[in-house]
């Protein structure tokens, strides 16, 4: 977070500034608006890109999945906060989080703490 502005991490504190807080990760998701037909406007977030597999460059760790070891929990040990689940899930090509921990020894990689860059991101 060394890299927020000051006052980016001012508007975190103000209710509906952000619909999404920066630890989330729909943070960056493009908001869309619906009209609908008497003019009431309807907010959604669009499709979250994920972030490229091949990131030559980035620094994961190798870490094999023990006994009893679950995404939240990971998310938990490597960055402190469970929510973080999802950073682990993006460096990793699974579909399904459960995945990543269903299998004890499975080699996974574990991104730095400071996690991906905001662009260039896969569909």
């Amino acid at each position: 977070m060394s890299n927020t502005e000051p006052y980016e991490s001012a508007l975190d504190s103000i209710p509906g500034a952000h619909p999404y807080p920066r630890t989330s990760r729909y943070h960056d998701a493009e908001i869309g608006v619906y009209r609908r037909d008497d003019g009431t406007e309807v907010r959604y977030t669009k499709r979250r890109l994920l972030p490229p597999l091949d990131r030559s460059g980035e620094e994961t760790e190798a870490h094999s999945v023990g006994a009893g070891d679950r995404p939240d929990l990971l998310g938990q040990r490597f960055f402190g906060d469970p929510g973080q689940w999802w950073r682990i899930a993006d460096a990793n090509p699974v579909l399904d989080p459960r995945e990543l921990t269903d299998e004890a020894g499975r080699v996974i990689d574990i991104p730095s703490a400071g996690g991906f860059s905001r662009g260039d991101r896969r569909v």
